[in-house]
């Protein structure tokens, strides 16, 4: 089948499903490429937990921070709080900065990332990136947003009116009065920028190679792997992830290494026009779609 039936199928099938997405998948050591939209730019929800992982890690490294720094969190007082994680605490704690990190990435939990950005505000992780070379993600506000937004103020049985809501208030320009959900406000990037960040850690150049080991490390221990990793885990693979998800936003980004040797960046960001919480159906499409690329790539 060739490339260009593979792709016009692709979106056929997302836009059937009633799915948008901005797919890239890159193999790290030839360059080679298949996208869909991939310049598109979204709001990135816990996506935004990558970069802060990194200017954390770049200012340890230099000595600014010390990884082993104790820091007091106070419980989780979000009006939604996850499943697990600091946000369900009932007293304060006292948790390591390298800890942070890692429950930040390992299980998204947005408590510990808004401690770190306490120390490495965002303003400060967008000026980290943009110093190693990275133009494409812009940090503007806290994890704590992505838990203020209209769903909050709905009961579980109304919640398809917040999604509702953000799907139908999106402006051509992709503005929104949500402000998460606005591009000219919210944390953002596209599926070739966090590709992009992506291959600077699996193969660093500006990003130091002690703190490209350490998030690679943190993605490897992601928990969360309902989305892509049914379709890029396997007893010859390794998946290591972070997923983003905000209202009718559901995002991943990722690389598959193969036994083999082939390595592989996989970016897949998605915004469903389907107003329901629950859609394993749009999660297993975006891992089919992402393979089909990924498994096109391939044979190229």
């Amino acid at each position: 089948m060739g490339v260009a039936k593979v792709l016009r199928d692709a979106r056929e099938t997302l836009r059937d499903a009633g799915l948008r997405g901005s797919f890239l998948v890159r193999d790290l050591d030839t360059g080679d490429e298949l996208e869909i939209d991939a310049e598109v730019e979204f709001p990135v929800a816990s996506l935004v937990k990558i970069p802060l992982a990194i200017a954390t890690l770049e200012r340890v490294e230099r000595g600014e921070l010390d990884a082993a720094t104790p820091v007091v969190v106070q419980p989780g007082r979000i009006a939604a709080p996850g499943p697990t994680g600091l946000s369900k605490f009932r007293h304060p704690a006292t948790v390591a900065l390298d800890d942070l990190l890692y429950l930040s990435i390992a299980i998204s939990d947005t408590i510990a990332a808004d401690a770190l950005f306490a120390l490495t505000p965002p303003a400060v992780v967008t000026a980290e990136l943009r110093r190693l070379g990275y133009d494409g993600i812009a940090v503007r506000h806290l994890g704590r947003e992505l838990t203020e937004t209209p769903a909050e103020r709905f009961t579980p049985t109304e919640a398809h009116l917040a999604h509702s809501l953000a799907i139908g208030a999106t402006t051509a320009g992709h503005g929104h009065p949500v402000a998460q959900l606005d591009v000219s406000r919210a944390n953002t990037g596209s599926a070739r920028a966090f590709v992009d960040l992506v291959q600077g850690l699996w193969r660093p150049t500006t990003i130091q190679p002690s703190v490209a080991a350490r998030v690679r490390e943190l993605m490897g221990d992601n928990v969360l792997r309902q989305r892509l990793a049914p379709d890029f885990s396997s007893d010859a693979s390794r998946w290591s992830s972070k997923t983003g998800t905000l209202l009718n936003l559901r995002h991943e980004v990722g690389v598959v290494e193969h036994a083999d040797g082939q390595v592989f960046a996989v970016a897949a960001l998605t915004e469903s026009r389907v107003p329901a919480v629950v859609q394993p159906g749009a999660e297993a499409l975006m891992a089919h779609v992402a393979r089909i690329l990924r498994d096109q790539l391939r044979m190229c």
